[in-house]
């Protein structure tokens, strides 16, 4: 088959949408079909392509509620005009997705979209995107969804839309089948004996670093005990740069945030430096003799180990949709203990690994913790090795048995395949 995928951001850029279009793309470069990725045009990339997926690239921005700028038309007419046997556009609320509504109807072969959460359902600039969505979902052939209960999948139910398919996430057999490190602890300054907390999440105000690292550094603990959080993450925005972009994305801020929005966050920006997580680090690791934080962003083997040698995996995000860290938790035999965001209490559920914390979730749909319940059930699952040690197990028996990337691209084949044969 000649396979589409269409989303925002491709490899090298960083993250959990990247993540997971790779490694289905390659996997069924691998299975001899042929897959293209239509994307952002990204600098750090080289020309043509990577491990076998063509990437096309368009100088796109935006999207329908900010406005969309660049080779709009251009992106339209490469999709409507392929000749592909299957188009699956990954994530709403961005380009890739909004600039393809106008010509929908011209794209004649099989149309999958994977909304990935509607992270902007409650958002009031948004009432107007999704009172149209409906008749837009409609369109498509199939709509993938990764958690059986959340609020993308309801919507579409709620509108009465039938094709509906749970499609989870997963973490890589490849990255998880090197052995544990027993070097790791030693070469990033690690006491042996520490308790290892571990969060991984791109360091932008959402993620939970903040929250976390409050949280441990509010812990008491025996005064022979120590702990080592390691907060690690990369900053997003050191893959894009110019006036131009800044432009827009202060623009989209007050469009869809408003302007005293963006007031309090420069505010709290210019304010806030020891409160950054590095900033927070630099307080807890000189007034806290038996605590340490180190702000990381590992390179990917490394922070596999990271996971493999934690002992327990830590996630305050405040908003997301199906979080792959913590199914590499779970491949890594790693417990973790999450907020209520996106479907992680599912993912708890499927994989046995995770405990979940308390947590509310406002009017917009954002997770909030309160550090001191947080630190609280980090204190007390310190104490509870027995239980640690048969979560992990539990977790990385059943990724193996049901979550691998390799499975689960296997079922976005059958997908491809069933769709694509219905039009023979």
């Amino acid at each position: 088959m000649n396979i589409l995928f269409c989303c925002q951001f491709y490899a090298p850029s960083v993250g959990g949408v990247q993540e997971v279009i790779r490694q289905i793309a390659e996997r069924l470069v691998a299975r001899g079909h042929q897959v293209t990725v239509a994307t952002s045009k990204l600098a750090l990339r080289e020309a043509g392509g990577l491990n076998g997926v063509v990437i096309k690239e368009f100088e796109v921005g935006g999207n329908r509620v900010t406005g969309m700028v660049g080779e709009v038309s251009e992106y339209q007419q490469y999709v409507a005009k392929g000749n592909f046997d299957i188009v699956l556009i990954y994530a709403a609320q961005q380009w890739t997705f909004d600039a393809l509504w106008p010509v929908l109807d011209n794209i004649s072969c099989k149309k999958i979209l994977v909304p990935c959460g509607f992270s902007a359902l409650h958002e009031p600039a948004y009432a107007g995107y999704f009172r149209d969505l409906p008749s837009v979902l409609r369109q498509f052939n199939m709509l993938v969804f990764h958690a059986s209960e959340y609020r993308d999948i309801e919507f579409a139910r709620a509108h009465g839309v039938k094709q509906i398919k749970v499609i989870p996430n997963g973490a890589s057999e490849r990255d998880f089948s090197v052995r544990p490190d027993p070097t790791f602890r030693a070469r990033n300054n690690i006491p042996e004996s520490s308790f290892l907390f571990l969060t991984v999440g791109s360091i932008t105000g959402l993620k939970g670093h903040q929250e976390l690292a409050q949280a441990f550094a509010s812990m008491k603990l025996d005064k022979y005990r120590h702990a080592t959080l390691i907060l690690n993450g990369n900053e997003v925005m050191r893959l894009k740069s110019g006036l131009n972009y800044w432009i827009v994305k202060i623009k989209n801020a007050v469009k869809t945030q408003g302007m005293l929005y963006l007031l309090k966050k420069l505010f709290a920006r210019l304010q806030g430096a020891s409160l950054s997580p590095a900033g927070r680090a630099t307080q807890i690791n000189q007034t806290q003799l038996n605590k340490l934080v180190l702000v990381k962003d590992f390179a990917r083997p490394e922070l596999i180990q990271a996971f493999m040698a934690a002992d327990l995996f830590v996630f305050a995000s405040h908003i997301e949709y199906s979080p792959l860290v913590l199914f590499e938790a779970a491949a890594a035999g790693t417990t973790f203990l999450s907020v209520n965001v996106g479907n992680a209490e599912e993912i708890a559920g499927w994989t046995g690994a995770g405990v979940m914390c308390p947590s509310t979730v406002d009017s917009k749909g954002y997770t909030r913790v309160d550090t001191a319940v947080l630190a609280e059930a980090m204190s007390a699952l310190m104490e509870k090795k027995e239980l640690l040690q048969r979560l992990g197990e539990c977790g990385q028996r059943h990724w193996r048995e049901r979550f691998t990337w390799e499975i689960i691209a296997g079922q976005y084949e059958q997908l491809f395949q069933q769709l694509h044969g219905a039009s023979q």
